[in-house]
């Protein structure tokens, strides 16, 4: 995913945290004239770790933002590099009409998966609902600052019609110190996305590791998977704050493409 990347546009030195990290990396893609060129050169990095899809954070465009020069921009980098757009992470926003531009951008880029969070859910989740459908998209909510699966289910509900699931982050399950491969269990028909990622130690703060590593069981969450018969999107994940995380994802790609050859449903 491409929030792998979070600090990059600091030369990954975020003393600041995340939010240091989000703000930098909106003003840096923000300008339509230099957006190509620096679309392309991230999206670059990626092809050359091995990948043919990514999970779009939507900090790297922002729906607020985007115009159609940077869309179609977008859509003629991915398309050079043959690479498809699973899902769009990141929040949806807290109004109607962030909603409807993060809709937007997801459908021009073939992104059918909405992965983070958005007050409307409890505020507004009637026209959450009909917006998705509207725009022939799934939701998926990802568990952070949920603790448990019960938690995650009870803002599930009733799935509005299939259009609401989960985005499973099974890094922020370990911080929590829930079994995140007993996550994806218990939450199995509503998984819709995957954020795989270990993390170092249970608790705070959230810091992030090659996989092996830390203390998420990975390979059993993989093992869920497939017995799950799920078959969307999984996203190799790993947010680090100081320093670049390619050798790391380079190498959770290839652990993870043997676990799932490994792992028959």
């Amino acid at each position: 995913m491409t929030a792998n990347f979070v600090a990059r546009e600091l030369g990954y030195r975020m003393p600041g945290g995340w939010g240091q990290g989000d703000h930098a990396t909106r003003e840096w893609f923000r300008p339509e004239a230099t957006f190509r060129v620096r679309f392309e050169a991230l999206l670059d990095e990626v092809v050359g770790l091995g990948f043919g899809a990514i999970d779009l954070w939507n900090a790297h465009l922002d729906p607020g933002w985007a115009t159609e020069t940077h869309i179609a921009d977008a859509q003629d980098a991915l398309r050079a590099r043959g690479l498809r757009v699973a899902s769009l992470a990141g929040g949806l926003g807290d109004t109607r009409e962030r909603l409807e531009a993060t809709c937007r951008v997801a459908v021009a880029l073939g992104a059918g998966v909405l992965g983070g969070g958005t007050p409307l859910l409890a505020d507004d989740r009637t026209f959450l609902v009909r917006t998705l459908e509207r725009h022939g998209l799934v939701f998926g909510i990802e568990n952070h600052p949920e603790r448990t699966p019960g938690e995650m289910l009870a803002q599930i509900g009733d799935t509005g019609g299939g259009r609401i699931g989960t985005t499973v982050d099974t890094g922020w399950y370990g911080t929590q110190g829930y079994d995140a491969a007993r996550a994806i269990d218990e939450l199995a028909p509503h998984v819709v996305s995957v954020h795989l990622k270990d993390v170092r130690h249970a608790g705070m703060p959230h810091e992030t590791c090659r996989y092996g590593q830390g203390v998420v069981p990975l390979r059993r969450c993989v093992k869920a998977l497939r017995r799950s018969r799920y078959t969307g999107t999984i996203s190799v994940e790993h947010e680090p704050q100081n320093f670049d995380p390619s050798a790391d994802v380079r190498a959770n790609r290839e652990m993870l493409e043997a676990w799932l050859a490994d792992s028959p449903p």
